[in-house]
């Protein structure tokens, strides 16, 4: 009988292992990178189906994760959904022979961190994942990476996600010029104790814990890796995304939360280093450069024009590295130089000299144009005699005779530029008119300027948006009203939940100042240590206030707590402002999203919790900037959040019956051109208008009374 017993007790575990290994395995992919640095072609076409040597973005991210034996692919899109949704209809990825099933989510996140927590709310994951962006062009196999956090989690339950790095050396063209990720790791166990973004301008130096040094006998720092935006994360990541409402994004959120908490949670984050293969993201239009230039070298096979990933492609590789399509049009005297690649039905003219440049499909190039360097899409038409230098142009933009376009220059969808016309290397040249993120999927013809495009021409200079993270730093200073003076370039703005500030493609000696030379020097207190210092006692205060409301703490604990970490991190007192209102906001927002309505979530939030408004913010008669400073600080908070000009109202009128803000401070704060300083602002505080005049018309009112008395 023994025998018999131990075969069925193998046969049940020869069971379970079967059933743990029919768990599909999933992908999550971020098709919208939640930022700028495409504009202005995002503002007409969703960033992942941007073409990378003609083929779109979101392909080589889909046959990566097909090559992973991923079987659910999850994919969140936010910007252009209706494109997107439209082409993948029509893409082999949703055929019957799809190697997974995909399924499209519509979502109004504003990041990263906010699809995570919809997707947990979801409950679509069923096991661990493979969370990737719509950007990433790789070919690594996954197979050793998936194998290892899989043996990892069967030891330790607490180990949540391996984060997939490349190795690369220090100048890799792909890596960043502006930041790099500094990543310190336990080389016996893999785990990542250490993180932190780095300027290569600035001094070296780490602030590791101390802890950190003391129970790991040895750790190695890498400068030298590349972070693929390729994540193998359990549900438990998930879950951490949903308690803590601050992260917002992979790396500068949720990587350094997890490492800030380890003393209390015991989380871990592992590292698979990787040399073999590639792996990289385009998150800039410097690394679509570089990554463009490995395609058409060849260091991305399989990922390669000649593969012809579309059904509809036909490339064929001749000397040289140059790719041409079926039907093109050469003239005899045309010259076509290496890593070139040439689409369908494009012809070229007399003269012409095409080198290291990306030509689309059906593009007229006529005599005597020289191309060196640049991104011509589909459905373009170049002049005769023009000059373009490393410059993108977009479908279906026209490029007149003569017409010199310098090195940076972007050119969008159906602009014109007239005979003769020089664009400088710093101009976003567009036809769709910003529109705001209320309806982001809605674009208009804008205005067309002469002096940008010529006359006859079509298309008129972007206008530059503030960066979103710099108008919370600079809301209060009054320099919001001096950034658009700024030498800024488009491509050097992002959204606050962009995960580093890249420089673009632009020539070097015309590269304009990116966002942190805007506001301080480099070797400045405040381009340095002091602002990354302030950054960090914002996430961690704020995220604590945030959990410590969840658990419905003592408001007297919260507060102690806090003023623990301002006297421990010298904090400013507008830093603890900033903190305090945030915290309120994404507390109630998480209660509205929850299905609460705004009214109820605000009565739910602030007057148990009052004591931390009233010890931040004075109520002196004679100076009310703290006031407007509060109200600033929750007025941009709730810019993009679910039902933010409501949730600004309630929280307005329970402040003024509080006493917690006077009538004089509402007037200030309305009255202040900061609160209106663009669309989004004047849109969130609209509602709020009735209740300030209530309470502005109430003060006239006993003004006059007083006046009469006397």
């Amino acid at each position: 009988m023994a025998p018999k017993a131990k075969k069925g007790a193998n046969a049940q575990k020869s069971k379970g292992a079967e059933e743990e290994r029919e768990e599909p395995l999933q992908a999550v992919v971020f098709a919208d990178s939640f930022e700028t640095r495409f504009a202005p072609f995002t503002l007409e076409r969703p960033r992942c189906l941007l073409p990378l040597a003609n083929t779109p973005l979101v392909e080589y991210t889909l046959e990566f994760l097909a090559n992973a034996g991923v079987e659910e692919v999850i994919l969140y899109c936010g910007n252009h959904t209706d494109q997107v949704e439209e082409y993948l209809k029509h893409s082999k990825w949703t055929r019957d022979t799809a190697p997974f099933s995909l399924e499209i989510i519509r979502s109004d996140a504003r990041s990263v961190g906010d699809a995570m927590r919809d997707l947990d709310q979801k409950q679509l994951i069923t096991g661990d994942f493979i969370c990737v962006y719509g950007d990433v062009v790789a070919n690594i196999q996954m197979e050793a990476a998936l194998a290892a956090h899989r043996t990892r989690r069967e030891k330790n339950k607490k180990a949540i996600m391996t984060m997939v790095l490349r190795e690369a050396g220090d100048f890799h063209r792909t890596k960043s010029q502006n930041i790099r990720p500094v990543f310190v790791v336990d080389p016996a166990t893999e785990r990542c104790v250490h993180y932190e973004q780095m300027r290569p301008r600035e001094t070296p130096r780490l602030d590791i814990a101390e802890e950190v040094l003391k129970e790991h006998v040895e750790v190695e720092v890498r400068e030298d890796l590349i972070d693929c935006g390729i994540d193998i994360c359990t549900p438990e990541v998930l879950a951490q995304y949903t308690d803590n409402f601050d992260w917002q994004v992979p790396r500068r959120g949720f990587l350094y939360g997890v490492l800030k908490d380890y003393e209390t949670n015991q989380l871990t984050v592992h590292t698979h280093i990787t040399s073999e293969g590639y792996a990289a993201r385009v998150k800039n239009l410097l690394s679509y450069d570089a990554i463009s230039k490995d395609v058409v070298s060849r260091w991305t096979y399989p990922l390669c024009p000649d593969v012809n990933m579309l059904s509809d492609q036909l490339y064929q590789l001749q000397k040289g590295n140059v790719y041409q399509e079926d039907g093109i049009v050469l003239a005899r005297s045309s010259v076509i130089n290496r890593k070139s690649v040439l689409g369908k039905a494009t012809s070229v003219g007399s003269e012409s000299v095409i080198s290291n440049s990306i030509i689309g499909r059906r593009c007229v190039i006529g005599k005597r144009v020289k191309i060196d360097g640049a991104y011509i899409w589909d459905d373009a038409r170049i002049g005769d005699d023009a000059n373009i230098k490393k410059a993108i142009i977009a479908n279906e933009a026209s490029v007149g005779k003569k017409c010199h376009i310098q090195a940076g220059a972007l050119i969008s969808y159906g602009v014109s530029i007239a005979e003769g016309t020089t664009v400088t290397g710093s101009s976003r040249i567009t036809r769709a008119k910003r529109q705001r993120r209320q309806s982001k999927d809605q674009t208009a013809e804008g205005p067309t300027n002469p002096k940008i495009v010529g006359e006859g021409g079509a298309g008129y200079e972007m206008e530059v948006d503030e960066d979103e993270d710099d108008l919370v730093e600079t809301l209060l200073s009054g320099d919001i009203y001096n950034m658009r003076k700024l030498s800024l370039s488009a491509d050097s703005i992002s959204t606050l939940d962009s995960e580093d500030e890249d420089e673009d493609l632009e020539d070097s000696s015309k590269r304009r100042s990116s966002r942190s030379e805007s506001f301080a020097s480099i070797g400045s207190d405040e381009s340095g240590d002091t602002r990354r210092k302030a950054t960090d006692f914002h996430h961690e205060a704020a995220a604590s206030i945030v959990d410590a409301l969840q658990k419905n703490d003592d408001v007297n604990n919260i507060q102690l707590e806090l003023q623990a970490l301002k006297l421990a991190s010298n904090a400013e007192d507008k830093q603890v402002r900033r903190a305090v209102a945030v915290a309120l906001m994404k507390r109630i927002a998480g209660l509205v999203e929850s299905g609460m309505a705004p009214k109820d979530a605000v009565a739910k939030t602030v007057p148990p919790n009052q004591l931390l408004i009233t010890r931040c913010v004075t109520t002196d008669k004679e100076e009310y900037s703290e006031q407007v400073e509060f109200l600033l600080y929750m007025q941009t908070d709730l810019l993009h959040r679910q039902q933010g000009d409501k949730i600004l109202l309630f929280a307005c009128n329970t402040l003024a019956h509080k006493d917690l803000v006077e009538a004089e401070g509402f007037e200030q704060w309305w009255e202040d051109p900061r609160s209106s300083a663009t669309d989004e602002l004047q849109a969130v505080r609209k509602d709020t208008k009735q209740l300030v005049d209530v309470l502005v018309g109430d003060d006239d009112d006993d003004e006059d009374e007083d006046d009469d008395s006397e």
